[in-house]
């Protein structure tokens, strides 16, 4: 009982987090390069990791888990961040939010294909509303005139990168702790972005203090401890339900907009962020009888 509920609350945690990521990125984006942005965030978040693993002692992750770490390091940790930061500066929030949210369908259709993940009626129909909140979310968000097919088809790399990322961690997940898959993701994802680091150097010696403090609060919170929970979660459930869960993200950004930055919602952009809710708790419910049924899980789950 204690990891049925466990799980969940990680998953919360992980979806606040990114969604305050978008308040930070609009801030530190502002004086940081799309790369050296990535870059700043992922060595911070791997230095914070790495330090936490050897204090535990974690150690290296068993070989079989590597595969799955290299994939989603390369593309979740190191292209996702980079191309969704160059596409934001292309294209308006609410656009980029459109594109980047097919990314929960295609982990369904993907994990479906190769993990053999289940595709019940209630998961597609929570995506759908949710979906349409997000759409919502986007357009009552747009600006006029700032869409550009550049950054439509950088956001799309980014779903696609984000997809395949979550597709390919979850069998690692079966061999290491999420703690290991973390850590080793986001080093690999720094290591993939050093190419950045002249525009990080440059970048870091101008920028005011508030941009780059706004770039470690990314790499600590929305990087290190996020995306930890988020592994830890995604180990207890499947790579779909976990998916429809960041559809809570767009609508934990219009609160923490208007709050942070005293952007006032309209009424679309409330009614969406409410179907956005609606079907993320649609799409992770499950049957009455399902659950009674449901096997206890197994203690040597890390």
């Amino acid at each position: 009982m204690r990891t049925l509920r466990s799980g969940p609350a990680a998953a919360a945690v992980t979806v606040t987090l990114w969604a305050s990521a978008f308040v930070a990125i609009r801030s530190a984006g502002a004086h940081y390069s799309p790369g050296a942005l990535a870059l700043g965030r992922l060595l911070a978040g791997a230095l914070v990791l790495g330090v936490i693993c050897a204090a535990r002692r974690e150690g290296l992750p068993p070989r079989s888990a590597w595969p799955g770490i290299a994939v989603s390091g390369v593309l979740w940790f190191g292209v996702y961040m980079v191309v969704l930061n160059w596409g934001e500066q292309q294209v308006d929030a609410g656009t980029a939010a459109l594109v980047v949210n097919i990314g929960p369908i295609l982990v369904a259709l993907l994990s479906a294909r190769f993990l053999g993940d289940p595709l019940p009626p209630r998961l597609l129909a929570g995506m759908a509303v949710s979906f349409a909140g997000a759409v919502d979310v986007g357009l009552s968000l747009s600006g006029e005139g700032r869409a550009s097919v550049l950054g439509v088809g950088l956001c799309l790399i980014a779903a696609v990168g984000y997809a395949c990322g979550v597709v390919a961690q979850k069998p690692a997940l079966a061999h290491a702790s999420a703690l290991q898959v973390t850590t080793f993701g986001c080093l690999i994802g720094a290591v993939a972005c050093l190419p950045f680091t002249g525009q990080l150097v440059h970048d870091a010696a101008r920028a005011p203090a508030e941009a780059t403090l706004g770039m470690l609060y990314l790499g600590v919170f929305p990087t290190a401890l996020a995306f930890t929970t988020w592994a830890y979660a995604l180990a207890r459930t499947t790579a779909s339900r976990m998916g429809a869960t960041t559809y809570a993200v767009p609508a934990l950004v219009v609160l923490m907009s208007w709050a942070a930055l005293d952007e006032v919602p309209g009424p679309v952009t409330l009614g969406g962020g409410v179907l956005c809710l609606a079907g993320v708790a649609v799409a992770r419910s499950r049957p009455r009888n399902a659950v009674k049924s449901a096997p206890a899980p197994a203690t040597s789950q890390k």
